[in-house]
């Protein structure tokens, strides 16, 4: 499996990935993380990724839940071991996921989870919002010669350098990311996209997708996203600190369909004449006319010229450098002029 964030092809026609964000929605089973798999297969996305950590090496003893995670362990560290999945099971659903045609990224959390990574052969290594700021463990993901992926959230632009130093010279991305689960929509900020992209340029920019909504993934490709994660859950209502922030197989279905749509609408952001444009370009654009018959020889003056449809002869924008040129054939009024009908201009 070959990760590219620039494939294009018949059922993908513009260059967006979608990754499908299963994180700790298996609930620690890897049962349920080979449906979510599937689904995700199911729902067009490219890639699906997953968390590996062991509560020892990401947890001081005074870790604390966040709010949003209230009520779901009495401590971080039991929060935690529940959720779990271990290097071989993660190595199987890997497999799952390439038989799928989809990329494999994960996340770690500690330089040491990095190092596991490197025997499972991740297609793909994501580091989530808080480590963006976590030079150790950016350097330790780069090493795996995998592109690097960085969300943003709670991050200003200038703790970013590191970060998007790494993502530059791993051909990874940075994505901008609003650390609120779920994320309310008029917190989404879908301008940060715009602002990394400005700051740095040359790497290359995406949205990690915490709203409820099934439309904002098509916004974050509107607003220059090549690269978007969204959370998928088997259930919005299951006990667990991101199912609510998650969607459902047929709300991923609908959330990459309109990605898709969305990536096709926008395509290439150079401002050109486009093929379904011509007819009517060729119909509506103004050409030079003769307001009457003219002589060959005849010296053209301003008060002999002027401009109708269709665009098929001099354009109009050259009206000014026909005054003073010659006609080198009889030509009749009312009829756009070609070039052919002119001398040469002066050398």
């Amino acid at each position: 499996m070959t990760w590219d964030f620039h494939h294009a092809d018949a059922d993908r026609p513009a260059a967006v990935a979608v990754i499908t964000e299963v994180g700790v929605n298996h609930d620690g089973d890897p049962r349920k993380a080979e449906h979510l798999v599937r689904a995700a297969a199911d729902a067009g996305a490219d890639a699906v990724k997953f968390q590996l950590f062991r509560p020892d090496r990401l947890l001081s003893a005074e870790a604390r839940l966040a709010a949003y995670q209230d009520g779901q362990a009495d401590d971080a560290a039991a929060l935690l071991d529940q959720l779990t999945l271990t290097v071989d099971e993660l190595r199987g659903l890997r497999d799952t996921a390439h038989a799928a045609n989809l990329a494999f990224v994960v996340t770690p959390f500690s330089p040491a989870d990095a190092d596991d990574l490197a025997t499972i052969g991740v297609d793909a290594v994501k580091i989530a919002s808080p480590d963006a700021v976590n030079p150790p463990l950016l350097d330790a993901a780069a090493a795996l010669g995998r592109p690097v992926l960085v969300s943003t959230g709670t991050c200003d632009l200038d703790e970013l350098d590191h970060a998007a130093d790494v993502a530059r010279a791993t051909g990874g991305a940075l994505l901008h990311c609003v650390s609120a689960y779920p994320t309310p929509e008029p917190d989404a900020a879908l301008g940060g996209i715009a602002a990394l992209r400005r700051r740095f340029p040359g790497v290359r920019v995406g949205y990690s997708d915490h709203t409820a909504a099934l439309d904002t993934g098509a916004l974050g490709v509107a607003a220059g996203a090549c690269v978007l994660e969204k959370h998928l859950t088997h259930d919005r209502q299951a006990a667990g600190p991101d199912h609510a922030a998650s969607v459902e197989p047929d709300g991923l279905q609908a959330y990459v369909a309109a990605v898709r749509r969305a990536a096709a609408m926008l395509g290439s952001i150079a401002k050109t004449c486009s093929d379904a444009e011509r007819d009517v370009r060729d119909v509506s654009r103004q050409s030079v006319c003769l307001v009457a018959d003219r002589p060959a020889g005849h010296r053209l003056t301003a008060a002999d010229l002027t401009v109708k449809r269709p665009g098929s002869g001099v354009p109009a924008r050259q009206r000014d450098v026909c005054v003073g040129r010659r006609l080198t054939r009889d030509v009749a009024g009312d009829r756009p002029l070609r070039p052919d009908d002119l001398d040469p201009p002066p050398a």
